[in-house]
């Protein structure tokens, strides 16, 4: 029993901890975002490895969860006799859930572990002291520009991937499995609204916050080296992609 309780309190203090880290690493990155000098270069860096260096794997994801989607939704109406509304069913799916969420756990699987990494190697073989030393604040140096990159290239990607998982739908829907392309794309437009687009984009965002946060708060608190890097990394992943999860359905219950 004491075990047991031991056991709780140290989860419970861990957990806590993680997220003071998490939030002040976000606030004090907002902070030093509007104060100078402004480095321009490491955004533009961090918007290239965030958003273009993903964006194959987000075409690749978005393609081919349209296509077994759509193959997925017309077993089942099939049954119905509701086929013509696959193409409908599938859009909403992929721009309210799958879109951005599958979009966020693959760009965190990537680019979170690199940020983890990255700024843990950091941390452990004293970069980030010698940062202070030079008078350089490591949170605006190395934080700020990968919270602010995450935050808009996370919706950008998600339109890649809601367009790619469409397209695999309907490359699936109409060409693979006969179904009228009028009726297809009648129903999509019909059914499809403004909001369940704009919805999976906020969504997208604030994954980008949480990716971003997570995995450079984590990254700055590795300590016993080698061994603490890969540590912290596998931490950032498990943590941003339980957050995701658990964020996506926090926003859902609001906007809905």
């Amino acid at each position: 029993m004491g075990k047991l309780l031991e056991s709780l309190g140290t989860q419970g203090y861990r957990t806590a901890y993680l997220s003071g880290v998490i939030f002040f690493t976000f606030w004090n990155a907002m902070l030093w975002l509007f104060r100078p000098p402004f480095r321009y270069r490491e955004f533009i860096r961090q918007f290239e490895f965030i958003g273009f260096g993903s964006l194959f794997v987000v075409i690749l994801t978005g393609t081919f969860t349209g296509m077994v989607l759509a193959l997925q939704l017309y077993i089942g109406f099939s049954k119905f006799h509701a086929e013509y509304l696959v193409g409908a069913v599938a859009a909403i799916s992929i721009t309210r859930e799958l879109g951005p969420v599958l979009s966020a756990l693959m760009i965190t699987a990537r680019a979170g572990s690199a940020m983890a990494a990255e700024l843990g190697t950091m941390k452990v073989t004293e970069q980030v002291d010698a940062l202070e030393s030079m008078a350089v604040e490591p949170i605006q140096y190395l934080v700020t520009p990968r919270i602010v990159a995450a935050f808009l290239m996370f919706p950008l990607l998600t339109i890649v991937a809601d367009f790619m998982g469409i397209l695999g739908s309907y490359v699936v829907g109409v060409h693979l499995l006969g179904i009228n392309p009028v009726v297809y794309m009648d129903k999509m437009v019909a059914l499809v609204e403004i909001s369940d687009i704009t919805s999976g984009l906020v969504k997208a965002a604030v994954f980008g916050v949480i990716v971003s946060s997570v995995s450079c708060g984590i990254g700055l608190q590795t300590s016993q080296g080698a061994v603490g890097v890969g540590r912290s990394t596998t931490s950032a992943v498990v943590l941003s992609s339980t957050l995701i999860l658990v964020a996506d359905y926090l926003l859902t219950a609001l906007m809905f």
